[in-house]
């Protein structure tokens, strides 16, 4: 059975549906916005970092607002009803979220993971109703998926594709929009660039188009593990999937294309290594006093970069990236010496190469 075939909500169902998005409208109206850290840089004077917290979000990470706009969506296409299960294929943080909206309105939700998702994950999404089906190989999860969704007559939610048109990229207190409003008052409001992942998609196709429609200067950079497709397809169009094992940055980086990546909106991208995002995690989890998931240390490496370049060129101003999630959903892994010791990531050297912007000059 196709997507398209799949049972649909009647025109009875428009009570339930009316009362199931004022549900999810009412718990956005119940949460306050999430925060924008200051970073000083002791070794780069003139040039500040933010960091926006997505970690606060009800569901601890910045997946809490795809997960409201993909139910928003699908709820105002038609597509889920009253008694619809609800499927999704996720490495963990998406699911999440969607297992709270679910239960929230009163719906089952099954997340396809690839096998390996931190342990900490599979936790938060059945402490939120959710039942989770594990893959072996992370390229079929979104097969799975589609399939287990056909099986029990549900509706796979596909963040997949829907990511990048679920949220309004003009306005309507996107995340771009909420960056903008907070930096208004900082001595460089207006950020040189703006830095985050690319898991779907979604979060740099609302940025990046948020950023021309309002006009402004600020460029976007993608900052994408060395495992993933995205990068390897922004140079090369041509370039769809790439073989060989998963980046173990959770969230971030994909092994095939995905229809929700939108490359025309992306003024950069910066490839990371692995143990390079797992130095990234740790330190800025020591800078803030809290731990910060790996694909927040994605970012941070990806920001020294651009902080880097600025500084040689004499450049003052402002970067912003995003905190994704809490590193504690990573503790049995990546935030796990003895884990990372035994899959060969040695990560003092990079830590090492962040001295030049977090201590002082000597």
């Amino acid at each position: 059975m196709t997507d398209a075939a799949l049972p649909r909500p009647t025109r009875c169902d428009r009570a339930w549906v009316d009362d199931a998005v004022r549900t999810i409208d009412a718990e956005f109206n119940r949460s306050a916005d999430t925060h924008l850290v200051r970073v000083e840089l002791p070794g780069a004077p003139g040039i500040t970092l933010y960091l926006k917290d997505e970690s606060s979000h009800p569901t601890g990470s910045l997946k809490h607002r795809l997960g409201r706009s993909l139910f928003l969506y699908a709820l105002c296409n038609g597509w889920i009803g009253p008694k619809t299960t609800i499927v999704e294929a996720s490495s963990g943080s998406t699911a999440v979220s969607e297992a709270y909206f679910a239960r929230m309105i009163g719906l089952p939700f099954v997340a396809v993971l690839p096998r390996g998702t931190s342990p900490e994950k599979i936790e938060a999404i059945e402490f939120h109703g959710g039942r989770c089906h594990e893959v072996a190989d992370p390229r079929s999860v979104r097969t799975e998926a589609q399939r287990l969704a056909s099986e029990l007559g549900g509706h796979f939610m596909d963040q997949f594709t829907y990511a990048e048109r679920a949220t309004d990229w003009r306005g309507n207190n996107n995340i771009a929009q909420s960056i903008f409003e907070q930096m208004a008052q900082e001595a460089h409001p207006i950020p040189t660039h703006i830095v985050c992942g690319a898991g779907t998609g979604g979060t740099s196709a609302t940025i990046g188009r948020y950023l021309r429609y309002r006009r402004l200067v600020t460029r976007l950079c993608v900052a994408d593990p060395e495992a993933s497709v995205f990068h390897r397809h922004y140079a090369d169009r041509s370039v769809t999937t790439v073989d060989g094992a998963p980046s173990c940055v959770e969230g971030i980086g994909r092994l095939q294309l995905e229809p929700s990546f939108l490359p025309d909106v992306i003024d950069r991208m910066i490839t990371v290594p692995d143990a390079a995002s797992l130095a990234a995690a740790l330190r800025i989890s020591r800078v803030l006093g809290r731990p910060c998931g790996v694909s927040t240390g994605t970012n941070i490496w990806a920001c020294a970069t651009l902080i880097r370049e600025m500084r040689a060129a004499g450049q003052t101003g402002s970067i912003v990236t995003l905190l994704c999630d809490d590193g504690r959903r990573y503790g049995s892994t990546c935030f796990d010496a003895g884990w990372r010791a035994a899959h060969g990531y040695e990560t003092d050297t990079h830590d090492r190469a962040l001295d030049d912007l977090f201590l002082p000059a000597v």
